[in-house]
């Protein structure tokens, strides 16, 4: 078993719960930690036996792209469209950030974090 981490993903989106947000957009921030077992990839050293994360990065791209009004949305989706397409994770966790979010003060970032 193993961990591969798809750090620090950033994206400029069109999310959140104001109609301003969805027009003006904004940074987010996506972290991916994908559980897997590692031991074939690791003896074979071919691609094709691992769980490819640049896939798993161009999934993460694709749901970043469609509009939402809810980070737990976004993440849930992310979530659900990874396990669609690989059979090989056993577990996956994902955090989706909003940098300088519109809460009437300064904050860096608002997140949600999601198990599956």
């Amino acid at each position: 078993m193993g961990e591969i981490h798809l750090e620090d993903m950033e994206f400029y989106a069109f999310h959140g719960h104001f109609k301003e947000e969805q027009i003006v957009g904004n940074r987010f921030l996506v972290d991916l930690t994908l559980s897997t077992n590692m031991d074939r990839p690791g003896q074979s050293d071919n691609l094709k036996d691992a769980l490819n994360y640049q896939e798993a990065y161009e999934i993460v791209k694709q749901e970043m792209e469609k509009k939402s009004h809810l980070l737990e949305h976004i993440a849930r989706r992310i979530l659900e469209a990874l396990y669609d397409h690989f059979e090989a994770i056993d577990e996956a966790s994902i955090k989706v950030s909003k940098m300088n979010p519109p809460m009437g003060g300064k904050m860096d970032r608002v997140s949600v974090t999601m198990r599956k």
